[in-house]
């Protein structure tokens, strides 16, 4: 019997897209691999339309990629298609889907004349490091426009679970600025098997169908390792994929910045450039910039040299984090289940903070400054909201102070909004603090 696809948000966009575009546009679905767009894609196009061709272009052969040198006559080449897959197309009710769209570069450059004929809609999937480096001698569609999705978000997690109601229920906790009391503990519990799962499909699936944290480990090791083969094929000497590897071990020092010569040595400005653009571009990991004027239109004072890395899939940051240990002695599968994570692996949840945060619509910015000689603040995430910025530190644990953020607001009040401590325990007022429970994060 064959698997439902899990239930994912980025459907709505689909069917927007659809609606708005009536055949106009082309729409490219960008994303890491593994996070399920042709999943997502072909259930689209089961589901919204009449009929459809799904041309996965890593098995396509080498007479259908040919179809696409000619474009004089489309009638053949959409004939062809037909005979191919065996499917027949009505126009304005068949799609096709150009499925790992990077692997055939003139397949990609033929969307401008096949939306200009109008009798099907597409949608084109791929990860966009790979889109990259195949487009140099290819003339880039106008008639595109293009979606971003990422690994699967908490509430998306739930659904999974066949849990519609616990995010729902959250988000009313949030919006009444109550505390949930006594459910506080069930809701962290959830959570932390969120963070150890993470929102890779393949992932989540091995989960619901074993129940067994080792084979989910298991198959997280395999998506890590698809991802070094990739980043190798991108840089053959192997330094997107030591970057990518030390993310964990970066955030552990609670630095003020991912250092990239420390992990791969002194690079040529240009081609640091380069990698980072690589690494940025494969969506496998989220980037936080340092702003150098903590405003509004944090953007303006972006330091394109100060960034900290964070994996773009929690799941895939605790198994980074022990790769180099057997399933058995990573320890921080049990600590984080029981409630009992020490201080040192508190960046575990900054982590996850970020792929919330960048799941909900935000762009990750951070602010640091000096305290001392030997000492700094740091702001860990910084939002911008209406005419004002919202600064947030975050606590793994409970807190005893939040130093950082009182500095902050005293220096640069006039721009201050909401205040907020992300942290472990039940929501409450600290002063001028809002004391949040991670998961409220989405809400922010």
């Amino acid at each position: 019997m064959e698997e439902k696809p899990f239930k994912r948000k980025i459907y709505t966009q689909l069917l927007q897209w659809k609606e708005e575009s009536m055949g106009k546009t082309a729409l490219l679905v960008e994303g890491a691999r593994r996070i399920g767009k042709s999943t997502i894609v072909e259930e689209f196009a089961r589901n919204e339309y009449e009929s459809y061709i799904l041309i996965d272009f890593n098995k396509a052969s080498k007479t259908t990629k040919s179809l696409f040198e000619d474009l004089s006559d489309l009638d053949y080449l959409l004939l062809n298609l037909q005979a191919s897959y065996h499917k027949t197309l009505t126009p304005r009710k068949s799609v096709i889907i150009f499925d790992e769209v990077q692997r055939c570069p003139l397949a990609r450059q033929a969307i401008k004349y096949l939306v200009e004929d109008g009798r099907y809609d597409y949608i084109e999937t791929g990860s966009l490091i790979s889109i990259k480096k195949n487009i140099a001698d290819i003339t880039l569609p106008s008639e595109e426009d293009r979606i971003q999705m990422y690994p699967m978000d908490y509430e998306e997690f739930r659904w999974a679970l066949n849990d519609d109601s616990t995010v729902p229920l959250l988000r009313q906790f949030w919006e009444k600025q109550h505390p949930l009391g006594a459910a506080h503990r069930t809701a962290m519990r959830d959570l932390r098997l969120y963070m150890l799962v993470g929102g890779m499909p393949q992932a989540v699936s091995t989960y619901i169908k074993t129940k067994n944290l080792r084979k989910v480990d298991e198959m997280k090791r395999k998506i890590i390792r698809l991802y070094a083969d990739d980043f190798m094929k991108i840089d053959a000497s192997g330094r997107i994929s030591r970057m990518f590897m030390a993310i964990p071990s970066a955030l552990s020092r609670n630095a003020s910045r991912y250092v990239s010569s420390s992990v791969i040595g002194t690079v040529e400005e240009e081609k640091m450039t380069e990698l980072l653009r690589s690494l940025e571009d494969s969506k496998t990991v989220n980037f936080a910039y340092h702003t150098n004027d903590p405003n509004v239109g944090m953007a303006l004072t972006k330091d394109e040299n100060r960034y900290k890395l964070f994996v773009g899939d929690t799941g895939l940051f605790v198994t980074l984090a022990f790769w180099d240990k057997s399933f058995t002695e990573n320890v921080i599968y049990e600590k984080l289940l029981g409630d009992r994570l020490p201080a040192n692996l508190g960046y575990v949840y900054e982590n996850l903070i970020a792929q919330m945060l960048v799941a909900a619509g935000n762009e990750l910015y951070y602010h640091v400054w000096p305290k001392d000689e030997k000492h700094y603040y740091e702001i860990d995430f910084l939002l911008s909201r209406s005419n004002k910025i919202c600064p947030i530190e975050v606590k793994s644990s409970g807190y005893n102070s939040h130093v950082s953020l009182d500095a902050f607001c005293m220096k640069y009040s006039s721009r201050i909004g909401e205040r907020i401590l992300l942290y472990t325990k039940d929501y409450q007022k600290d002063g001028e603090t809002t004391c949040v429970p991670v998961y409220f994060t989405p809400f922010l």
